[in-house]
């Protein structure tokens, strides 16, 4: 870490305060102040690890003049970490003012690696990780979150709200019923859920019922559902076996692509196009 007044960006846990690492311990331990959304639920984590730290609340309400106040007591030599209520400060909270102003004021910044609940969505997804983005929390109307659906840029993550859930996938099911989606639900928690399958498909399961707690979406590339949906040739393979020792076709397709994730749709139109047949 740099030397002198600097900042400290610290990631915190998701969900799960275990998940917190040595550094952003140590660097919450040598802070003369640390910035965050909510002083009570950054109090909790530090409470938990007996950190003793002096709490100022920065959040998007106070964002400019706490800005302001903190780069001013960095350049008489204080540090100073940033955290958010949970995850990555600037994804999708605030922080972003704080390091653009100490990169105009030649103040060092260091990033801490750490928990993201876009990373943990990306991957537990099963959907194409080797080109994607991240959209924030998707537009509230129904059309610009149609183009929204529509870009190109490989796989989509994004933050959600669980009542706007069934909405969403209900729109993203008129643009493109078969697209490849994951609702990753309380990520790093007890009750943690990642559900996979098509866009129509997880429409209607959350018609009715939406999911609870914090979401994160993860949607497939556009236009490439087979690829997106995660099904190579041993989900084929292990259907036909299945089939071959007596269990019916399309309910052994949902147990494969349960297992392997996707849709059962998918997994079994691609045995029957491939003559994949007891």
């Amino acid at each position: 870490m740099s030397d002198g007044g600097h900042l400290i960006v610290c990631p915190t846990p998701i969900g799960n305060l275990e998940d917190v690492t040595l550094r952003v311990l140590a660097a919450l331990r040598q802070a003369d102040v640390v910035a965050c959304e909510d002083t009570r639920r950054t109090r909790v984590l530090l409470d938990r690890y007996g950190v003793r730290a002096r709490l100022v609340p920065y959040h998007e309400h106070n964002e400019e003049r706490r800005a302001t106040e903190l780069v001013e007591q960095m350049k008489a030599g204080a540090t100073v970490a940033l955290v958010s209520d949970a995850g990555m400060p600037l994804v999708s909270d605030p922080g972003y003012l704080l390091v653009r102003t100490c990169a105009a004021a030649g103040l060092a910044v260091d990033v801490l690696p750490g928990p993201s609940a876009v990373l943990a969505a990306l991957v537990a997804s099963a959907l194409p990780a080797d080109r994607w983005r991240f959209a924030g929390f998707l537009p509230r109307k129904k059309g610009p979150l149609r183009r929204a659906l529509a870009e190109p840029g490989g796989t989509l993550v994004a933050f959600e709200s669980p009542r706007r859930v069934p909405g969403t996938l209900a729109t993203l099911a008129e643009v493109d019923p078969e697209r490849a989606v994951a609702v990753c639900r309380e990520l790093t928690k007890a009750h943690e859920e990642v559900v996979r399958g098509s866009a129509a498909e997880l429409a209607e399961r959350y018609a009715a019922a939406p999911p609870r707690g914090e979401v994160a979406l993860v949607i497939g590339p556009p236009g490439d559902r087979e690829k997106a949906s995660a099904h190579p040739p041993a989900g084929v393979a292990a259907l036909t076996r299945l089939a071959e020792a007596g269990a019916r076709p399309r309910v052994a397709a949902a147990v494969v692509a349960e297992l392997t994730g996707g849709s059962a749709n998918a997994l079994y139109r691609a045995w029957t196009e491939r003559g994949e047949r007891p």
